[in-house]
């Protein structure tokens, strides 16, 4: 017996791929990236009002026609670089992603063995102040969460940035595998930015949300740095045999 069609849900396609040949989630990327300066000038104003709009208005009522009024720039010239308001936050949240590598690399590049607790505890202080000072980072990372092709697009910056992560850890976990340290580097990106997010949602206590994302990120660590210990030290018995 065939199932009744009437009461399946049609499948709502992805705006997002409204000019992709597939209707596979794919990586949304501009349609170009400026080569010269006056180019790059255009290119960043639209960047900056999308993120002005975006905190504004929120990503439903988001509009390429707005950016393009509030950056002073045609909207002509807005579609040679973006598709679409969905490439449009994925390159922002590209860019925001850029720049906590950028921070991270600032911290010393890689999480010390010693004394780790201190560098991470003054590490998530520091983006928890770039939360609170950028209310745009909490609104792109909602509306990355929009269709199947963004939230695509969300993953695979995740993990180009838990690349950074992982290298970090190696002085934490020597003895770990690199597969296993780029499974906690992926979860630890992941893991902080939700719960950063989580932090600055209308009535909740920023601090106490950090507090706990601290002992969250602390515990887990701990039993990373343990079980690579503790392989060293079988690895170390085993060769007096």
């Amino acid at each position: 017996m065939q199932p009744s069609t009437r009461n399946r849900v049609r499948r709502r396609p992805d705006p997002a791929l409204e000019n992709s040949q597939s209707d596979a989630p794919q990586e949304l990327l501009p349609r170009k990236r400026p080569t010269q300066e006056r180019s790059q000038r255009k290119f960043d104003a639209l960047l900056a009002a999308s993120r002005e709009l975006l905190t504004d208005v929120g990503f439903e009522s988001f509009t390429c026609e707005e950016v393009a009024a509030r950056a002073d720039v045609p909207i002509g010239t807005l579609y040679q670089f973006f598709a679409n308001k969905y490439v449009i936050v994925c390159e922002l949240n590209r860019q925001d992603l850029v720049g906590v590598q950028h921070e991270l690399a600032q911290f010393g590049g890689e999480v010390p063995s010693l004394d780790w607790l201190r560098f991470l505890n003054s590490f998530v202080d520091h983006m928890a102040g770039l939360w609170t000072s950028d209310p745009s980072r909490r609104e792109v990372w909602l509306a990355m969460q929009s269709t199947p092709s963004t939230r695509a697009t969300g993953v695979i910056h995740e993990k180009q940035f838990a690349e950074t992560v992982a290298k970090m850890l190696g002085p934490l976990t020597p003895r770990s595998p690199r597969d296993r340290r780029m499974m906690m580097a992926e979860v630890l990106v992941h893991v902080v930015y939700s719960m950063l997010n989580f932090s600055v949602q209308d009535g909740q206590s920023h601090a106490d949300a950090v507090v706990e994302l601290k002992r969250l990120m602390g515990a887990y660590l701990l039993v990373a740095e343990k079980e690579s210990r503790l392989k060293g030290q079988g690895t170390a018995a085993d060769d007096q045999f």
